[in-house]
């Protein structure tokens, strides 16, 4: 006998999902625009029970994107406690978008214009000079030139690079998975061009980038030739780059 009940509602988890992720996006698009807001006010502003709001505000908590304060307690009120008043955090703003890359694109043609290149080269090696500073003593400290390359890597984990190292051949890649300043560098290459420079400097050998994010590559990869060819590289020009196809894999875990 053929069967004719309802097809099993696989949909329905994804479809919540979905529909979770639509409110939430309201919430905190109503919190942007006239916050900061109690969730009595978020859930009659929206045409929600204050339940339903009260646990997209916790996921908004939890992820970080909203804190909370205490309303104002001017005039006369009663007993109990003040109202809770919320508001977006700084990642929470994000959700919509910042024109920081916009800024940074602007600011540097407007550099270029007046000092020309050489002033956004100066911009972009004292900019790294700084990064690697606030690095240089924990990069140091190791003495095992492997042990430093992940040492830098872990450093520029900490900055927002998602950076880990792999062995290849008798060297070693730096893989940075993600680039804050990518669009940025995708116009003004002298930023990749002073990240290089510094890290030959800081870990005191030739190093060859092989790919950039800037250029439309899936990672920044650098490769730091094994100390004990360092000699005959100097006499012999730059170690030959690894193939094309070893260049830093698309997947990211962090250093220890």
């Amino acid at each position: 006998m053929k069967n004719v009940g309802p097809p099993p509602p696989a949909a329905q988890p994804a479809q919540r999902e979905h529909a979770d992720g639509r409110t939430r996006q309201g919430v905190a698009r109503l919190l942007l625009e006239r916050g900061p807001l109690t969730a009595a006010v978020i859930a009659d502003e929206l045409g929600l029970s204050p339940a339903a709001v009260r646990r997209h505000l916790d996921a908004l908590l939890a992820d970080g994107e909203v804190r909370t304060r205490d309303a104002s307690t001017k005039g006369q009120r009663g007993r109990g406690r003040p109202a809770k008043l919320f508001l977006l955090t700084e990642t929470g703003r994000g959700r919509f978008g910042h024109a920081y890359d916009d800024l940074a694109v602007a600011a540097l043609r407007f550099l270029a214009d007046a000092g020309g290149e050489q002033a956004v080269r100066a911009f972009a090696e004292q900019r790294m000079a700084t990064l690697v500073e606030r690095h240089r003593a924990s990069v140091l400290a190791n003495p095992d030139p492997n042990a430093r390359a992940r040492a830098l890597a872990l450093a520029l984990t900490h900055e927002g690079y998602a950076a880990s190292t792999r062995q290849v051949g008798a060297g070693e890649q730096l893989c940075q998975h993600h680039c804050p300043v990518a669009h940025v560098a995708a116009e003004f290459p002298q930023l990749c061009e002073a990240e290089t420079a510094a890290f030959a400097d800081l870990l005191g050998t030739h190093v060859q980038r092989l790919a950039t994010i800037a250029r439309g590559d899936a990672a920044c990869t650098t490769h730091l030739p094994a100390p004990a060819r360092e000699k005959h590289q100097k006499s012999q020009g730059p170690e030959a780059a690894p193939d094309a196809d070893e260049t830093c894999p698309d997947s990211f875990r962090e250093p220890v």
